[in-house]
């Protein structure tokens, strides 16, 4: 994964981007063309509680301006399947030069990618000829007869070829059964990954963390969203939702200071963990008996002295108190 994104000044010269973006909508894109998933060749995994997260958004909100570059300004495409994203313009400002080291990253890259329709979408507005070929590679064969030159279409075998027709393709069983075992593993691939995000949902993440400040406390701001991330970097997502909770439990009135206060206060008790945590309430809940029945007795010997009654007279009494309490 790269450690940044080129993006070409002429992106803000962009007719596109200065008559029909807001403020929102450019910062949004400038997010998905930089952001750390992002690959060299326009295509890449992200889920919409990523984009939430590192946007300081609710999913819901995500999930609007995702619409929004789909069927508004019709820039991106998005699998829900695969979890793909797919930028148009990609190519227009980070794929202008060429070269082998360029080469060998795209076509690494590209076999990576699980919708080949997004190599196909991202490819024609690729300006660079010998990248654009590379993208063409992946969707394009090339037969004896140009004529003849066609466009995989579907699991089926169906070919879309230049003019729009569709042929038949009528494979050989080994085609076939590679084909066929070429699916199989995509399917087992697509459950997989089915299984990884229902694990990541019953774990706590930043999202659930999220979710419940929302919910208890109210709507999340982006610089308030930094803020609870830089915790949990620093804290872990576990003891960052239990402090949340305690604030709110407080009722304090500045809930992310109040839970802060608390994370400061855990971590110099060395509580660096949920075990830590759960070890630390223990401790407190027996020294609290003990502390009740301390209290107990210091007032029993308080109220012995002031009645005027001895030693002897008070132990007898204490006595018959811890009895009478199942001491």
């Amino acid at each position: 994964m790269a450690k940044f994104r080129l993006v070409h000044t002429t992106f803000w010269n962009d007719p596109r981007v200065v008559e029909e973006m807001t403020a929102e909508d450019k910062y949004f894109f400038l997010y998905l063309l930089t952001n750390e998933n992002t690959s060299q060749v326009g295509i890449y995994q992200i889920t919409k509680r990523q984009i939430a997260f590192d946007l300081g958004y609710s999913t819901d909100s995500a999930s609007a301006l995702l619409q929004r570059f789909i069927e508004h300004h019709k820039l991106i495409r998005y699998n829900l399947e695969s979890r793909e994203i797919a930028i148009k313009n990609w190519g227009k400002y980070n794929l202008v030069r060429g070269g082998k080291p360029i080469l060998d990253c795209v076509k690494s890259e590209l076999k990576t990618v699980k919708d080949i329709s997004f190599i196909k979408w991202v490819g024609e507005s690729i300006p660079n000829e010998s990248i654009r070929k590379l993208y063409e590679s992946y969707y394009v064969t090339y037969n004896d007869t140009p004529s003849d030159t066609s466009t995989l279409r579907q699991e089926n075998g169906e070919f879309n070829n230049t003019n729009g027709s569709h042929v038949t393709y009528h494979d050989t069983p080994t085609i076939s059964g590679q084909y066929k075992d070429k699916q199989q593993e995509e399917e087992q691939e697509q459950e997989e990954d089915k299984e990884k995000d229902k694990q990541q949902e019953k774990e706590v993440g930043p999202s659930v963390i999220y979710s419940f400040y929302e919910s208890n406390i109210g709507p999340l701001k982006p610089f308030i969203g930094e803020e609870i991330g830089c915790e949990i970097d620093e804290h872990g997502t576990e003891l960052v939702l239990e402090a949340l909770k305690e604030s709110v439990t407080a009722n304090a009135r500045n809930k992310v200071k109040y839970a802060q206060g608390i994370l400061r206060n855990w971590n110099n008790e060395g509580v660096k963990s949920l075990h830590d945590l759960e070890m630390k309430r223990k401790r407190g809940e027996n020294n609290a008996g003990s502390k009740g029945c301390n209290e107990f007795g210091q007032v029993s010997r308080n109220h012995a002295a002031n009645a005027g009654t001895s030693d002897d007279d008070f132990y007898r009494q204490l006595e018959r108190e811890k009895q009478a309490w199942g001491g």
